[in-house]
């Protein structure tokens, strides 16, 4: 066996299997002018227009299933992604790239540009919405007198503090007038089908992209208290922290809720998640010839603390082992260093299997980013440590920086798969041969 070339077959599997594209066609079906989606149908010829709204890092491969089945009847076509993200050109789209994880001025255009673009929608259209993760930071749409600047600057602490998907989004869907299920409030009474790529644990509707097609769980209160539970209430913009708290006080409209007749025409529908990219990982992975595990419960909180658990039960399994964990882990920034979530997790991973025997694990991200870094994830071995070592780094103060992307550069073992087209978490590939040297 041969560990890295597993781990990273193993985690093409995973990836291919949560191809954007595909995700759409096997869940959205043409029959002549019926359009079959799971919870509904509709009949092309009864809509006067058929609009599509794509965005998130998936969007132009989304954009891109729809368009080669419902070419012929689209009306018209926006696309937001991620700088970088766009791909080759759409017949029908017009394609903007903004800024992620900081929102950036071409995201606060774009979102104006998505405001109008839905508006436009009457009651005998069709509009068709595609999510995917990063759509929340791709539109930013500060409500007034919220600027650019302070939701950028809110963003930026939320993420610095460690911030999990959920905090984040309580946050950003109560201070913007695309998300939160205000998207379908601005569509109405246009018939709505959203497909939710879900890049969330648990693939909460409301979550996914800041739920802008569905109906909010979330309150000011929540948006609050998240602020508070890292000490940011005082240090967010004052704009933001009177609008939240206005909002708490009633003086400012909570988002739409379950039960608001603005959802009566929208069709909300996961097209794919991190379990089923998993599940594929998983069968390779016994192809292979390894005992696989996936672990119940997804990986989250501190990355660093995630990795030594998972270290812990590879552990405990029978070789030739395969443990496999997906979710979204988390980064308190204390150090000036660079990197992401996956290739802290891989570096305090290394320092957990040192000196182990015939032991490998790669941890990436399956939109081929991993926080502001050129990279995905990283690879890690019982012998990383060493080799540092050898090379003049100690481990430990790399990670005590926050720096995992300069350790794994210099080392090699950093993981770039460029844009994916797809973006369902993170995915953790732990291997354990046969103990017989060092991989």
């Amino acid at each position: 066996m041969n560990l890295r070339s597993d781990a990273l077959q193993i985690f093409g599997k995973a990836l291919a299997a949560a191809d954007a594209a595909q995700a759409v066609k096997r869940h959205l079906i043409r029959a002549g002018t019926a359009l079959h989606f799971r919870g509904g149908e509709s009949d092309l010829t009864s809509y006067q227009h058929v609009y599509l709204l794509a965005a998130g890092k998936a969007a132009a491969g989304m954009a891109a299933a729809i368009e080669s089945l419902l070419g012929d009847v689209l009306t018209e076509a926006l696309v937001v992604t991620k700088h970088g993200h766009a791909g080759g050109e759409l017949a029908r789209a017009t394609i903007l790239e903004t800024g992620h994880p900081i929102p950036d001025e071409a995201g606060r255009r774009a979102a104006e540009r998505v405001r109008d673009f839905v508006a436009r929608c009457g009651e005998r259209d069709l509009l068709l919405v595609a999510i995917s993760g990063g759509a929340s930071a791709l539109l930013p749409a500060p409500a007034s007198p919220i600027t650019l600047a302070d939701k950028q600057e809110t963003t930026a602490l939320l993420l610095r503090a460690g911030a999990n998907i959920q905090q984040l989004n309580a946050v950003r869907k109560h201070i913007s007038f695309l998300k939160g299920g205000r998207l379908a409030a601005l569509a109405h009474p246009a018939a709505t089908v959203a497909l939710l790529l879900s890049d969330v644990i648990g693939d909460p509707l409301d979550v996914i992209g800041s739920g802008p097609t569905t109906p909010d769980d979330s309150t000011f209160a929540d948006a609050l208290r998240a602020l508070d539970e890292f000490g940011l209430r005082e240090r967010v913009p004052q704009s933001v922290r009177k609008y939240i708290e206005s909002g708490v006080a009633g003086l400012i409209a909570e988002t739409p809720k379950a039960g608001d007749p603005i959802f009566s025409r929208v069709h909300n529908v996961v097209i794919g998640s991190n379990r089923l990219a998993l599940k594929a990982g998983a069968e390779e992975a016994r192809r292979l010839g390894y005992r696989v595990e996936i672990l119940s419960a997804p990986i989250e909180g501190e990355a660093r603390n995630a990795a030594v658990q998972c270290v812990d039960r590879l552990r405990a399994m029978a070789r030739p082992a395969c443990l496999l964990a997906g979710g979204e882990t988390t980064v308190t920034v204390r150090g000036p260093g660079k990197g992401g979530r996956n290739q802290e997790f891989a570096l305090a991973a290394a320092i957990a299997m040192d000196g182990l025997k015939d032991v490998a694990l790669l941890s990436a991200g399956t939109d081929g980013t991993d926080g502001p870094t050129d990279a995905a994830g990283a690879i890690a071995t019982g012998g990383t440590v060493l080799r540092a070592r050898l090379a003049g780094m100690l481990a430990q103060q790399y990670l005590d920086a926050n720096d995992s992307y300069t350790f794994f550069d210099k080392l090699g073992d950093l993981v770039r798969t460029g844009p994916t087209g797809t973006n369902v978490m993170d995915v953790c590939v732990l291997l354990a041969g046969n103990q017989a040297a060092d991989s």
